[in-house]
């Protein structure tokens, strides 16, 4: 019998899939119309699919072989949460530097509440320091 708690863990899989892809398309109408994110560094929490898009598309043109390794993933009631692994080259700026052409790795734990059949909000938590650390000019020296 699939319950709830596996049609969301599919969801999300697929979710994570779609976006490696770069089916911005899917990904986004995998969210529910009001979606909301909450996000490190923002004072509020970011509202509408069309602001996950722009970010997430800025991530994959900057990162644009990333490949999404999801570690562990578990649910309850409406929400999931993963320990997800990126992987991918620095072709393009990202956070305003430019492509160092460097391999990058960096880790997120991340929470989703799903409404129905689409993801309705998310709280992301990515290694971002470890990420700059990656692609600043001072590590492309010091490696």
């Amino acid at each position: 019998m699939v319950t709830s708690v596996d049609k969301n863990l599919a969801l999300l899989r697929t979710a994570y899939r779609m976006m490696e892809s770069g089916d911005l398309d899917a990904c986004t109408g995998m969210l529910t119309e009001d979606f909301i994110a909450n996000v490190p560094g923002a004072p509020e929490p970011l509202r509408g699919r069309e602001i996950w898009r722009l970010g997430t598309q800025s991530m994959l043109e900057a990162f644009p072989d990333l490949q999404i390794t999801v570690e562990e993933m578990f649910g309850v009631h409406d929400k999931v949460a993963a320990r997800v692994d990126f992987r991918g080259t620095h072709r393009a700026t990202f956070q305003r530097l430019a492509a160092t052409d460097r391999a990058v790795s960096f880790k997120s734990i991340e929470m989703y509440r799903i409404e129905g059949d689409k993801i309705a909000e998310e709280w992301v938590s990515p290694d971002l320091i470890g990420l700059m650390q990656q692609i600043t000019p001072a590590a492309a020296v010091n490696q």
